[in-house]
């Protein structure tokens, strides 16, 4: 019988260790695109396996999730993350386990920190958790001095623009306009292209009117990705023709 731990966990993932998915990672560690933490481990497991190991293990206690979270693998970082998402998402996991899992995610946000990492969890385990409670904690993560928990405030919102609901997305949206880290720029754009979709459309427009001419420029372009040709060549002439301060 399988035991449901984290050293269990890591035996198995070490067993889909690959020499070719590794020189993949340090392949792309040597491109302008890397954008992981430069003290993290990579072993060479492809992202597709970790999340079915993780399904595997879905049943997993806390202890033993944040056991995996303390590793410096980066791919047993996501597997415990991708456990979190899995039991989040779960019909089956009872409410107080929800809880849990969204104390744990912010208690150890010190070990959730590269964007993949937040970008697998925070939707459920934090967006879900806190849809029908004061969502106050999403505003102070966004104002906060680390990069991966002010990508968390935003990224959680995606959890309510699947309901509906897109004035979070929208309000943090601006709070993270004068951020520096492209990666935030990045996140925010993609939110507000996913919250501006058919029925909000209008929304995004009035927007991209009020900001487009001073939010970051990576920013723009991921937000107005699904407009028609037009309306991008407007928006980004607004930014443009915006003074260099």
């Amino acid at each position: 019988m399988m035991q449901n731990t984290a050293q269990e966990f890591i035996t198995r993932l070490n067993l889909l260790q690959s020499d070719d998915e590794l020189k993949k990672i340090q392949r792309y560690f040597k491109s302008d695109k890397a954008e992981y933490s430069e003290s993290d481990i990579f072993i060479g497991v492809r992202m597709g396996l970790v999340f079915d190991l993780a399904k595997e293990f879905m049943n997993m206690e806390l202890p033993e999730i944040e056991k995996l979270l303390e590793s410096p693998v980066h791919e047993v970082r996501v597997g415990g993350v991708s456990i979190m998402d899995f039991q989040a998402r779960s019909k089956k996991t009872p409410a107080d386990r929800k809880k849990e899992l969204f104390d744990l995610y912010i208690r150890r946000h010190d070990r959730i920190n590269n964007w993949d990492l937040v970008d697998r969890a925070a939707i459920y385990v934090v967006g879900s958790y806190l849809f029908d409670k004061p969502r106050d904690i999403l505003y102070k993560l966004a104002i906060s001095d680390n990069i991966w928990e002010r990508r968390t405030a935003i990224v959680s919102t995606g959890y309510f623009i699947k309901q509906g609901e897109i004035i979070d997305t929208f309000t943090i949206a601006e709070i993270l306009m004068n951020d520096i880290e492209d990666l935030i720029h990045k996140a925010a754009g993609g939110w507000l292209r996913h919250a501006g979709g058919s029925k909000h459309r209008r929304e995004l427009l009035a927007f991209l009117d009020k900001h487009a001419a001073t939010m970051p420029r990576t920013m723009l372009r991921y937000a107005i990705e699904h407009l028609d040709k037009e309306e991008k060549e407007y928006y980004m002439g607004l930014r443009k023709a915006a003074p260099i301060s």
